[in-house]
């Protein structure tokens, strides 16, 4: 369980007590019931992370609302919308290894996650990783409910495909800009789940290209 369970629980199961305590024991049952949604709301699943080279995992649990194409800061990319409910999980997991090369926040307002509006216009953090001889973009975009976008890691960083790298809290959205040459997995209406669910497959030969070139060049230096 992430640690913000823990508070919201505690927090809860205290002010169960004291209500208890100076009211009557009825009372106290609805503080229990928010700490127990909150303690499990903040659960942080294990899940078993795909292997195979040039794949690219979901970010997290939700339903695929969008796969089209889109432009983000003048280069085309396929971008595959997940929306997360509150029932979902909300830990957020980096959808492919590499270097986090940029990572910038947003404020912004708190449109309905389902709102075209809300890419733009909401609370957001934009993450771009760079590997595999890839860069991909992803977004975590704060929803309706949703009031705390979280990055746990900073530029430079290498990540682990399927790592956990932050989370939302509440029902929010992320989004993922794929290479328009991605061979996309999923489809509007899939059901997806951070970290194993596999959302496409990048072409490995840009990967081969990258390591064919650096071969010459270390050759044409001896």
């Amino acid at each position: 369980m992430v640690r913000d369970g823990y508070y919201y629980g505690f927090v809860l199961f205290g002010a169960a007590v004291l209500i208890g305590w100076l009211t009557t024991p009825v009372w106290a049952a609805i503080p229990v019931l928010l700490a127990c949604f909150f303690m499990w709301f903040f659960r942080d699943p294990e899940r078993a992370i795909p292997s195979e080279p040039g794949l690219v995992v979901a970010p997290a649990d939700g339903k695929v609302t969008a796969v089209t194409p889109s432009t983000l800061n003048g280069k085309e990319y396929t971008r595959l919308s997940i929306f997360l409910n509150v029932f979902n999980v909300h830990v957020n997991r980096s959808p492919m290894g590499g270097v986090i090369r940029s990572a910038k926040y947003q404020e912004g307002k708190f449109l309905n996650a389902m709102n075209e509006a809300c890419a733009d216009l909401n609370e957001q953090n934009t993450v771009v990783v760079e590997g595999e001889g890839h860069t991909l973009v992803f977004k975590q975009i704060a929803g309706l409910l949703a009031r705390r976008v979280v990055f746990t890691k900073k530029v430079g960083d290498t990540v682990r495909r399927g790592e956990r790298i932050g989370l939302m809290k509440f029902s929010s959205r992320m989004d993922v800009f794929l290479e328009r040459s991605a061979a996309i997995q999923v489809k509007a209406g899939d059901y997806v789940k951070g970290g194993s669910s596999v959302l496409a497959v990048l072409s490995i030969e840009s990967k081969q290209a990258g390591e064919a070139t650096h071969t010459r060049i270390s050759q044409g230096r001896r």
